[in-house]
């Protein structure tokens, strides 16, 4: 699909990814991240290449109840009804996305893969709320500040500096009372650096000790973790007017 179809925004489409991101993607003399973030970045983009231009959908995301199971409880974690500006980094072939855009006024959602964003935009052609866009993480991390964060599946491909490099971009983005959300997995597999529980470790330190979110939640399965923080420390009931 060529950039002039794609969807775009109904407003405030304008994204600065600080990179054209129709070209290779490689950080520019704009962008903050080291030359080692890069070449990580590329080379994680060019696995990623190879495993969607050969299978379109490795992980069988619209097809396993396990995956649909896992995005229906993503989105019940989320303690607000609606989010005005979200981002999704890492979206894959967009069947998260897909379900965020319902709770989304605008969703960006990226990926390092050319064939992975191309089959997103494809399967979110109707969701004119989205925008797809592709950008390695966190070289080409956009400019703007998001009230909804979403970091899924992709925190343990991550060499330690740039799941460092994402974290701290995730809680500088964040607009007041936003939330972050990650959700990983919680087997070994062969291309990771670390665990899930290790990532999740990792952002609760970021987040709360480094940056002082608060974690709202914590769903805990032999599968996967999904985490919520945000600097509003209020529980759903209070932020809804609930007596206690």
């Amino acid at each position: 699909m060529s950039a002039a179809s794609r969807p775009r925004a109904p407003v405030d489409a304008t994204v600065d990814l600080d990179v054209d991101v129709d070209a290779e993607a490689t950080p520019t003399s704009a962008t903050t991240a080291s030359e080692s973030d890069a070449s990580a970045a590329a080379q994680l983009a060019q696995h990623f290449e190879t495993l969607f231009s050969a299978e379109g959908d490795p992980w069988r995301y619209r097809t396993r109840w396990y995956e649909r199971r896992k995005r229906a409880l993503t989105l019940a974690c989320l303690p607000m009804a609606r989010y005005a500006q979200a981002f999704e980094p890492a979206c894959a072939i967009g069947e998260l996305s897909a379900a965020l855009a319902g709770r989304c006024d605008r969703l960006l959602s990226t990926d390092g893969s050319a064939a992975a964003v191309a089959i997103a935009r494809e399967r979110l052609a109707d969701c004119v709320n989205v925008q797809v866009e592709r950008a390695t993480m966190p070289a080409h991390w956009p400019n703007e500040r998001f009230d909804l964060i979403v970091l899924s599946e992709f925190g343990y491909y991550l060499e330690s500096d740039a799941l460092a490099g994402v974290i701290d971009r995730s809680a500088r983005s964040l607009m007041p009372g936003g939330t972050i959300l990650a959700c990983h997995w919680r087997h070994a597999e062969g291309d990771y650096r670390r665990l899930g529980d290790e990532v999740h470790r990792l952002m609760q330190d970021g987040f709360t000790r480094q940056h002082g979110l608060t974690r709202l939640s914590r769903h805990e399965e032999a599968d996967f973790l999904i985490e919520v923080w945000s600097d509003d420390a209020r529980p759903v009931s209070q932020r809804e007017g609930l007596p206690s």
